[in-house]
């Protein structure tokens, strides 16, 4: 029962890693987008509906706060004892 659990909750983590790390390239891209060629993607996208265009950049906000906190623990090269 313990194995399962473990291996749920490894499974809950990947997960969320997988989710933030794919919301900060979404955020990257966005900024490299309105720094090279004054245009904004998620507004493109999302613009009609303002409520969920700030809800996508809090979440990138909040997915890199995460990545952030969590990079070491699963960096291969960070994480890496010397």
């Amino acid at each position: 029962m313990n194995r399962n659990r473990g291996e749920e909750k490894m499974k809950n983590a990947k997960l969320i890693h997988i989710v933030t790390y794919s919301l900060v390239i979404v955020g990257a891209v966005n900024w490299g987008l309105v720094g090279l060629l004054n245009f904004n993607l998620v507004n493109t996208l999302l613009g009609s509906w303002p409520t969920v265009e700030k809800l996508v950049y809090i979440l990138v906000g909040a997915s890199a706060v995460y990545d952030f906190a969590t990079h070491m623990k699963y960096c291969k090269y960070c994480g890496e004892k010397k």
